[in-house]
């Protein structure tokens, strides 16, 4: 436990390249639960999924993880509203290949790709 003089930042955490090239907080957000119950939907309480954003920030983290399912789309327009302009060092990734019919559900919808030899 850290002693009230400790400040918390998620860069105590350490760093990891992403790539090889691109460093980030080894601690992060997971952004799924921004959305309504259910990964569906907007969420109960909009501004305060707004006031988690902009804290997580303030605590260091500098990678967002998101997806287009998350909602669908609702996760990811709430980080570029809450958090536009993105600082230098903040890095979101989103992922794509899942779908998501309904609350509490979700398929996956990756395709083999073959490419021109």
């Amino acid at each position: 436990m850290a002693d009230r003089t400790t400040t918390i930042n998620a860069a105590l955490a350490g760093t990891i390249d992403v790539g090889g090239d691109l460093p980030v907080n080894r601690f992060g957000f997971g952004a799924m639960r921004i959305t309504g119950e259910g990964i569906w939907g907007e969420p109960a309480d909009r501004e305060e999924c707004k006031r988690v954003l902009r804290r997580a920030l303030e605590l260091g983290i500098n990678f967002i993880d998101t997806a287009d399912s998350y909602g669908p789309e609702v996760s990811e327009r709430l980080i570029a509203e809450t958090l536009y302009p993105y600082p230098d060092n903040l890095v979101i990734a989103t992922k794509g290949g899942l779908l998501r019919p309904g609350p509490g559900s979700d398929r996956l919808v990756g395709r083999e790709v073959t490419w021109p030899s």
